[in-house]
């Protein structure tokens, strides 16, 4: 059995251990920001995400290669063709029999339909077409795919969600389940809804993937992150977006 050990940091704060969060008192992520930060996410205008949705565009239309075919080829308008995909990932991929998220369905279409190498984890390129692709399905409700193979990638996701890791021995779940609204180091700590990736944060200065975020977080507990495209941060993924099913899909989301 793991024992469970809040940092000092932590306990000073009178935080308290509760159970999952019950689905009426679900928050985004946005509920959590200033005002002005608030802004910046509604007006597209000001929003520095939508830089890399312009690019993603760009690159939805254009042959990545003489030879090759755009994603337009295939997939025609993606206003139209892309709306809710995002909503629905990951999903499970019929060729690898495993759960594949947004990034990585990109790369298999540009491997195997247009015959080009994978882009790289957080490349502005990937970054872009995944933003692009995931404004399509703004507004709507994420919406996890209802596949029975999905199930034992989605358990082991809850388990690492629930699991403490490195040498804070502290877990997903007792920050962002037993503690939202807390404030840590002074800023808000927000129920860990992955509803706007990919997202601009101004702690980067730029788009950042959700495995991106959540490296970050193994980081802060000095654990040692899982590398990018590991089947774990697939799976915890794959958890997290279970766990905001219905809630409002927000990319390209803006946070602190």
């Amino acid at each position: 059995m793991i024992r469970l050990v809040l940092p000092a940091a932590l306990l000073a704060t009178g935080f308290a251990l509760a159970a999952d969060i019950p689905a009426n008192e679900r928050r985004s992520g946005f509920d959590f920001m200033s005002s002005s930060t608030q802004q910046m996410q509604r007006d597209d205008t000001l929003n520095p995400a939508m830089l890399w949705v312009a690019e993603g565009e760009a690159q939805w239309s254009e042959a990545p290669a003489a030879a090759a075919k755009s994603c337009a080829s295939c997939h025609g308008d993606a206003v139209g063709s892309m709306r809710g995909v995002a909503a629905r990932y990951p999903a499970f991929d019929e060729r690898r029999q495993k759960p594949v998220d947004l990034q990585q369905r990109i790369n298999l279409c540009r491997e195997t339909h247009q015959q080009q190498p994978a882009l790289a984890a957080e490349s502005r390129p990937l970054l872009g077409l995944a933003a692009y692709i995931g404004l399509q399905s703004r507004g709507l409700p994420v919406s996890p795919p209802q596949d029975a193979r999905l199930q034992p990638a989605r358990s082991r996701g809850a388990a690492l969600f629930n699991t403490a890791m490195g040498q804070l021995n502290f877990s997903c779940a007792q920050c962002h389940n037993d503690n939202w609204g807390h404030r840590l180091a002074g800023s808000p700590i927000p129920q860990a809804h992955p509803t706007g990736y990919p997202i601009y944060r101004l702690e980067w200065q730029g788009m950042g993937s959700l495995q991106r975020r959540l490296r970050n977080c193994m980081t802060g507990v000095r654990a040692e992150p899982l590398p990018y495209g590991a089947d774990e941060l697939v799976e915890l993924e794959l958890y997290l977006n279970s766990r905001a099913a219905g809630m409002t899909v927000e990319t390209p989301a803006v946070r602190p």
